[in-house]
């Protein structure tokens, strides 16, 4: 691996990290020793990187530092064209064109080499199982996670019978099968997943819920065992 290769790589990780992480650790998962890793990390701030830390405390990248998208691997833009498949595939028509749009984007900005590269993959999405018409709009849906916002639906179970309720919605969610709304209820003060093929909306604009999205996503996480950086 080349200096400038390294380099790279050191700052992936770093990316990946949003709380402090060790030098050991660091020079661990890039294969290098320590002294290394501290020279890699001084010519990085040298360049502008905002890293912060020290030997024996840790090491954190501030947002605002950029990698172009020419500096993509070649396994990275395989990850891209077959998640944007995905996205083509699973999610509604809104987002689809934005995953074309987004790979048209890079490949603009890709040099030669990398540019075939994306646009010879052979990584393809499968066909997953039907999806049900959904019964609210997505990107609207979308807007009010975005948003924080209070929303009263109306929810249908398996066998039809609806009940009205006032959801705090934090993430959405593709399977294969079912789109769904990831929310807190008030009428049942807990977590609930809301299939979009079973509401119906019937006001917004009420307001934003007390808490903030990230919180209760965290708390979502905690409660049901799923690891914080879990793609």
């Amino acid at each position: 691996m080349s200096r400038s290769e390294r380099l790279l790589s050191l700052l992936q990780v770093l990316r990946r990290h949003r709380q402090p992480v060790s030098g050991a650790s660091l020079a661990a998962e890039l294969g290098v020793s320590l002294r290394t890793l501290y020279r890699d990390i001084a010519t990085l701030q040298a360049q502008g990187a905002n890293i912060e830390g020290e030997a024996g405390v840790g090491y954190v990248l501030r947002p605002g530092y950029m990698l172009p998208p020419l500096m993509f691997s070649r396994e990275e833009i395989e990850a891209l064209v077959l998640g944007a498949r995905l996205v083509a595939q699973r999610a509604d028509a809104e987002l689809a064109i934005c995953a074309r749009d987004a790979l048209a984007k890079i490949t603009e900005v890709l040099p030669g080499d990398l540019r075939e590269e994306l646009a010879a993959s052979t990584l393809f999405a499968g066909p997953g199982l039907p999806l049900p018409e959904d019964r609210i709009d997505l990107p609207q849906m979308r807007q009010f996670i975005r948003s924080e916002q209070i929303v009263k639906i109306a929810y249908r179970d398996e066998k039809g019978d609806a009940t009205e309720r006032l959801i705090w919605p934090f993430a959405l969610t593709f399977f294969s099968g079912a789109r769904v709304v990831m929310a807190w209820c008030t009428l049942r003060d807990d977590f609930r997943s809301f299939r979009t093929d079973r509401m119906d909306i019937l006001e917004s604009g009420i307001g934003r819920y007390p808490k903030r999205r990230m919180q209760l996503l965290k708390a979502w996480r905690q409660q049901n065992g799923i690891p914080e950086r879990m793609l």
